[in-house]
């Protein structure tokens, strides 16, 4: 990393230890380093790889797509389930990988624009009957849907 007080060896050594999947903690004991140094060193390796792969992250064959809520309080009203929740966005390559983002809404217009920025045309698409999803019946997408009531997928 620039303008780091670390050594060119230490820095080596931690990113070694990062790959092999050590703990913070236990790289601080091997390269001589505070542990509080070794966190943050780790903590900004996670940062850039997170700014970096969702860049290069493309999707295709079978992918299903869903949005969920996290956070916020417990469902006190019926029908307000969503109020005070974070929403994220998910995509999954079936047998593969997974994309997911926080979004500030669950509209159709924000979905369609990570949804195109990250498969590739001619691609299955497996969504529930959310209604932001009718978007994609007129896309360059096989847009199959998954009707939760009869099918448990």
């Amino acid at each position: 990393m620039r303008k780091s007080r670390l050594s060119q060896y230490k820095q080596a050594r931690l990113l070694e230890l990062f790959i092999a999947g050590s703990t913070a903690r236990i790289a601080a004991e091997l390269v001589g380093v505070h542990r509080n140094t070794a966190a943050y060193y780790f903590h900004r390796l996670r940062v850039l790889i997170a700014e970096n792969v969702d860049k290069h992250t493309w999707f295709d064959g079978e992918i299903e797509l869903d949005e969920s809520y996290f956070g916020g309080r417990r469902k006190g009203q019926r029908g307000r389930g969503a109020a005070g929740k974070v929403p994220v966005f998910g995509l999954l390559k079936r047998g593969g990988k997974v994309y997911t983002k926080v979004i500030p809404d669950a509209k159709s217009r924000t979905l369609l624009p990570i949804i195109e920025s990250k498969i590739y045309p001619d691609s299955i698409v497996y969504t529930d009957n959310f209604a932001s999803y009718d978007v994609l019946d007129v896309s360059d997408f096989k847009h199959y849907r998954i009707n939760h009531s009869t099918q448990f997928v």
